[in-house]
């Protein structure tokens, strides 16, 4: 019978805990995120969605995922995240819906912040989910492909890939005067969607710069 070695299994443990922590990171992230892009505020002067200030970081997360644990679990994390975020929504709606208690007396404020705007959710989700599977095949490419070296390289080329992705499908979709949507309350206008896809893409791009190092704390999985 073979010995375990206390070091590998030190190691193995190590590894475990860091699993954890980035796998947890990363959807607690994504589910703050969510939950701030239900409001539009003006920083600076241009409208934004408030989840962009944490929602960027999950991409280099995502690249930390993947560097952990491989192409196929992160892939397995990025589908289990946007059903955890609707799930999130829905239970939202019906803690919405339940009658509040007369002697608490918040309970219209709660449901007009926390009831789920479904054009948000849904955008939000749909931008998550695929740009985050993309950013995975990009990541993957370069890694597979052209050179395991440069960390930050690979991080910078998927994020840039990804990030415009994620950026354009979630202002359209939330805010854009799609066809069969032009009436709807949370259809912004054209100039107004424009902004919050600029002001976003420029704040996710600093805040993909900034969580960079993010992929030197943790060990490759090989």
């Amino acid at each position: 019978m073979t010995e375990t070695n206390p070091e590998d299994s030190k190691r193995v443990q190590n590894f475990s805990k860091i699993a954890v922590i980035i796998v947890a990171a990363y959807i607690a992230a994504q589910m703050l995120s969510d939950i701030a892009s239900l409001k539009i505020g003006v920083v600076a002067g241009f409208a934004v969605d408030m989840g962009t200030f944490i929602y960027p970081i999950t991409f280099t997360l995502r690249d930390v995922v993947h560097k952990v644990l491989g192409k196929k679990n992160t892939q397995v994390l990025i589908l289990s995240a946007g059903a955890i975020n609707l799930f999130m929504a829905g239970y939202l709606m019906w803690v919405a819906s339940v009658p509040g208690d007369a002697d608490w007396g918040l309970t219209a404020e709660f449901s007009a912040i926390l009831g789920p705007l479904w054009r948000i959710v849904f955008a939000s989700i749909l931008a998550e989910v695929i740009s985050e599977l993309v950013d995975t095949e990009v990541y993957h490419w370069f890694v597979t492909k052209i050179t395991d070296k440069y960390q930050w390289a690979r991080v910078l080329l998927s994020n840039s890939v990804s990030v415009p992705i994620d950026n354009i499908i979630f202002a359209v979709g939330a805010f854009g005067a799609l066809p069969g949507l032009e009436n709807h309350f949370l259809t912004l206008p054209w100039n107004i969607v424009w902004q919050i896809f600029t002001f976003n893409l420029i704040v996710k791009y600093v805040v993909t710069l900034v969580s960079l190092p993010l992929i030197y704390t943790v060990p490759d999985r090989h």
